[in-house]
């Protein structure tokens, strides 16, 4: 990731101070999808403010249409893990000649994680219409910033926290009791880690790789690249 420009906070009064800045952008570089736990619990002061700065997320027409659930019941936790290594073994059959792979990888820590939380879309969503009147899914949009915020957050208190979508949505509303029209959209894994990956882990684990930016940055028309010689770093600043 490109470091910030020292100068900037300089000529733009509404910059930050460099310091701040990098460390803006090493958080953002640093975080992990983390599947690896040790069982501390985290610190009921520490858990609050993750959540506040998910709670500060941009939400579409302000309707904040994210609810957090934590799962403290241990048998409720034993539940979750059973359904989502089933849903791992169904996810590589369907991954055909990737199969072996998909097994292969850890692709949860319900079991260790200090933090267990479900996020869900609220209820009634359907009364909210500005800036969804064409793109409904747009609250989806909103909940995933939220998400977002957490995790960096927690990447800046030290923890680790790992994003579970191997769930049949239905079958975890129902586990949860969630009125009709909720919709579970994570299972979160947060806690304390002895390490943090230093690349995310399918990249190490040979799943894939990260496309390089220039590649899916256009201008003016699909597939169309600034052919000028700085076209990289103006890609770069756009994104």
């Amino acid at each position: 990731m490109t470091a910030p420009d020292p100068n900037q906070s300089e000529e733009n009064p509404n910059a930050f101070a460099s310091a701040e800045r990098a460390a803006v952008y090493r958080v953002i570089g640093e975080r992990r999808d983390m599947r690896h736990f040790r069982p501390d619990p985290v610190d009921a002061d520490t858990l609050r403010r993750l959540l506040e700065a998910a709670h500060q997320a941009p939400s579409v027409g302000y309707m904040q249409p994210w609810r957090f659930l934590r799962v403290t019941d241990a048998r409720l936790r034993e539940s979750l893990h059973g359904h989502v290594a089933a849903e791992q073994a169904r996810t590589a059959e369907a991954c055909g000649e990737r199969a072996a792979e998909v097994h292969r990888l850890k692709l949860e820590g319900i079991r260790d994680a200090g933090e267990l939380l479900v996020v869900a879309l609220t209820d009634g969503r359907e009364r909210y219409v500005l800036g969804r009147r064409t793109i409904p899914e747009m609250d989806l949009c909103s909940a995933a910033c939220a998400i977002q915020n957490l995790w960096l957050a927690a990447r800046a208190e030290g923890l680790g926290m790992g994003w579970v979508s191997l769930f049949d949505p239905d079958w975890l509303a129902g586990e949860l009791g969630m009125p009709e029209g909720a919709w579970p959209i994570a299972i979160l894994c947060l806690g304390h880690v002895d390490a943090f990956y230093e690349r995310p882990m399918l990249e190490t684990e040979g799943w894939d790789q990260r496309r390089p930016l220039d590649e899916l940055v256009f201008e003016n028309r699909w597939e169309q690249r600034d052919s000028s010689a700085d076209a990289p770093r103006a890609a770069r600043r756009r994104a």
